[in-house]
């Protein structure tokens, strides 16, 4: 039986629902989607250049839960910049 995912705190909401290369309707696209706990990590490492540690407080994860989420996120939004996929942002999993 898996452990229950704790809740994480996530201060601020994706301003639009989709990114997506131009030119292509997003329904001939690959969807990607990026969990509100992804864009916030990706807004305090990568945005607001807090380090793992200070960052893993912010969200109330242990550091390496942090470190997961980061990785996830980062891998996403690569993927959809590299094959022209379109990264979808979800609205489940608010706290």
């Amino acid at each position: 039986m898996a452990r229950p995912k704790k809740l994480r705190k996530v201060c601020s909401q994706a301003p639009y629902e989709c990114f997506k290369p131009n030119g292509v309707p997003v329904k001939q696209l690959k969807k990607v989607e990026l969990f509100p706990d992804e864009l916030e990590a990706l807004r305090l490492a990568d945005l607001q250049g807090m380090n793992q540690i200070d960052a893993a407080r912010e969200m109330h994860v242990s550091r390496q839960t942090f470190a997961n989420i980061v990785k996830s996120a980062r891998k996403k939004v690569s993927q959809c910049l590299i094959e022209g996929q379109a990264l979808m942002m979800s609205t489940s999993e608010l706290d």
